[in-house]
């Protein structure tokens, strides 16, 4: 505890400091107010546009931005993070199915989540659901491998292996403007409903306020076609079935409210967000059985808060500060589903987060930052014989930069303290401590050529999660932490025009081994709330990521090409005597891709886009009848903006798995087929 008493001590003069600030006046803007890092952005209704707009990062991020988000025309998050390369989302069966994110097969709970700077957090179970999170109000969703190299951040930064932005629409005001009005609504299959509504208000030249909710409603219901055979001494074994997937249906209701302000040399932000849901769970397909009564209903609530202010020319400051309460009941009931056991439980999560970091600049090419977080977290749960967890961590990270010319280095050092309390349970629990260092280098040879080499190496821990270790059906489990070692190099090449038909091209390339030891695998039971959990040993995975991005114009046509290729080798290597030793970890495919083509004329968009992902196994055993085929998706849409004197309609129509595909992410778990939906937006 001096360690934590330390920290708060360090986080109140930091917090005092800012009291103490300067006077306020307007600053340009930024993408929520934070340092971006881009290298070369496609406009895709005009030209293609070059511009350093992320010039401080050595890893470059994949991100979707602005028009880019409205031209997929997909509905949460997770489905528009699948088209980056080296990327796994798991889903669970349609709009109300859990989705989760894999980079690089290290797993979700490696991949920190921040939502406008400050990270989304589940000590319960750690998996942030990516299909609880509309696009409809996001600016750019940005993915790192590795961790930005920015050296003003939080220690949480540090902390993941992989981490996602999800940056919320800022306001912005044209000609005069006090207020700008977007009213939204979707609809189309499975008797989807979702009407949105975003109101923006400029209270003064320093001062906005956006406020924005939606709905939705669906029944989740569609046909599909399952199949599952083997061959055995020359006999072919299995069943097919069709059905109508049940119990998929959701019902949520989603509002937040956020003030931005510009200051002398900073910003200031503030956020307040509501959650709430009901749910079915469809559940697995076993044998012809896909009829399934588990429901779920979630009410979340946060309020943070992040400050940033230049205190001197050499001397910056940047303080996050957040409250979140969630509620969560799981229903499944053995009268209605015979296939389950009952369980009717309650949980409620606490957590408590605040962080100061400061950032030192002696001389203009070297920086130096020293960060600190501390983090609180209780559950509460109806169970019998629960032993209400509650953790303690504190976050200490320091991190240096330079830049030499056309070569850049960045360096951390991030230390982990955790402590778990168990309020009804008699034997005390270890406490973790943990070094994780990180080096990052990027070098460009040629100063008239945008050509770039670079390479990391990282260091990472996780924790397993409350569910992990204090399940009451499971007792006390003995799980060991997971610890992993990334290695990365890469290559980045781009060029722009702004005349002819060759209007530009972005190419980029990553090869990278990745070591897991303790590696903790979920393996979903006869529900999804509760999975088994299991340190599956030590883990290999060598991959390699490409992409490439390219723009035309023909005319008044504009075309855009975005193009994705992974290829990974993720084997266990835990036990040499295993007959599974050396086999593909479970769903990861050795080959993914994807493709997304837009063309825009008059108005127009026409956008088509595919997935792939290739074969791969279900299971740790790798033998034929856990053998999972390929599946692939074609998507399509069409979009025209109308515009009026004092107000803009957009519509679009989405058709979505046109050649109706009958495949699963996971096991047992059927996706939709061929299903539609349209788009109404009307601006004011």
């Amino acid at each position: 505890m001096k360690n934590i008493t330390l920290i708060l001590l360090f986080l109140s003069t930091a917090a005092l400091s800012v009291l103490q600030a300067g006077d306020f006046c307007h600053v340009p803007d930024t993408i929520a107010g934070d340092t971006c890092d881009s290298v070369l952005s496609y406009e895709l209704a005009e030209a293609v546009v070059a511009a350093d707009r992320w010039p401080d990062e050595i890893i470059k991020p994949r991100s979707i931005e602005g028009d880019r988000i409205e031209k997929l025309n997909v509905l949460s998050i997770a489905d528009a993070i699948r088209y980056f390369s080296g990327v796994q989302i798991k889903d669970y069966g349609g709009i109300g199915g859990l989705k989760t994110i894999n980079v690089r097969s290290l797993g979700s709970q490696h991949t920190g989540i921040f939502y406008d700077g400050v990270e989304l957090g589940n000590a319960q179970n750690g998996i942030v659901d990516l299909g609880r999170f509309s696009l409809d109000n996001m600016e750019s969703v940005t993915l790192y491998n590795g961790q930005k190299s920015a050296t003003l951040q939080t220690a949480k930064d540090y902390a993941s292996a992989n981490t996602v932005y999800l940056y919320t629409r800022r306001p912005r005001f044209t000609g005069g403007k006090r207020n700008n009005w977007n009213f939204g609504l979707k609809g189309g299959s499975f008797m989807t409903v979702n009407p949105s509504v975003l109101w923006e208000h400029r209270i003064s030249d320093r001062v906005s306020i956006s406020t924005s909710a939606e709905f939705l409603y669906t029944t989740g219901r569609y046909r599909f076609t399952y199949e599952k055979y083997r061959t055995e001494g020359g006999e072919r074994y299995g069943y097919d079935t069709t059905g109508v997937r049940q119990n998929g249906d959701v019902r949520m209701t989603r509002a937040e409210v956020s003030l931005f302000g510009d200051m002398d040399g900073g910003y200031w932000k503030a956020k307040a967000y509501f959650y709430d849901s009901e749910r079915g769970y469809p559940g697995a397909v076993v044998r012809g059985e896909f009829v399934h009564q588990d429901r779920q209903w979630d009410d979340n609530f946060f309020l943070q808060g992040s400050f940033k202010k230049d205190l001197a020319p050499w001397y910056s400051l940047l303080v996050n500060a957040k409250y979140s309460y969630d509620y969560l009941r799981y229903l499944s009931d053995p009268r209605i589903d015979v296939t389950t056991m009952f369980v009717d439980n309650r949980y409620r999560q606490q957590e408590a987060y605040i962080s100061a970091a400061q950032q030192f600049k002696p001389f203009g090419w070297w920086d130096l930052s020293l960060s600190a977080d501390f983090q609180w977290n209780l559950l509460d749960s109806d169970m019998k014989d629960f032993v209400y967890p509650v953790r303690y961590a504190s976050y200490t990270a320091a991190a240096t930069a330079f830049r030499f010319g056309g070569f850049r280095l960045s360096a951390s050092l991030l230390y982990i303290y955790i402590h778990d309390v168990l309020r009804s349970y008699g034997a005390d629990v270890e406490d973790r401590h943990n070094l994780s260092p990180s080096v990052m280098a990027s070098w460009k040879p040629f100063k008239r050529t945008n050509l770039t080499f670079r390479a990391f190496y990282k260091k990472s821990y996780r924790m397993p999660t409350f569910n992990d270790l204090y399940y009451t059906f499971t007792g006390i489990t003995k799980l060991e932490p997971e610890e992993t070692v990334q290695y990365d190099f890469g290559a980045g090449w781009s060029v722009a025009r702004d005349a002819g038909w060759f209007r530009g091209v972005e190419l980029q390339g990553d090869i990278y081994f990745n070591q897991i030891s303790n590696k903790i695998i979920a393996m979903p039971t006869s529900n999804q709330f509760r999975w088994t959990m299991m340190n599956l040993g030590y883990v290999e995975i060598l991959g390699s990521d490409i992409s490439a991005r390219a723009g035309f114009r023909f005319g008044p046509v504009d075309i855009a090409l975005t193009e994705s290729y992974t290829w990974q080798q993720a084997r266990d290597l835990t036990d040499p005597s295993s007959p599974w030793y050396g086999g593909q970890v479970p769903y990861i495919p050795w080959h993914s891709c994807s493709t997304v083509v837009n063309i825009s004329f008059a108005g127009w968009s026409l956008d088509y886009s595919f997935i792939y992902t290739g074969e791969r196994y279900e299971s740790v055993a790798n033998i034929p009848a856990n053998h999972a085929q390929p599946w692939y998706t074609h998507d399509i849409s069409l979009g025209k903006s109308f515009l009026f004197s004092k107000w803009e309609l957009r519509a679009t129509a989405t058709v979505n798995n046109i050649f109706n595909q009958q495949y699963e992410v996971v096991k047992c778990y059927p996706m939709p087929g061929t299903n539609f939906m349209i788009k109404l937006n009307f601006i004011i």
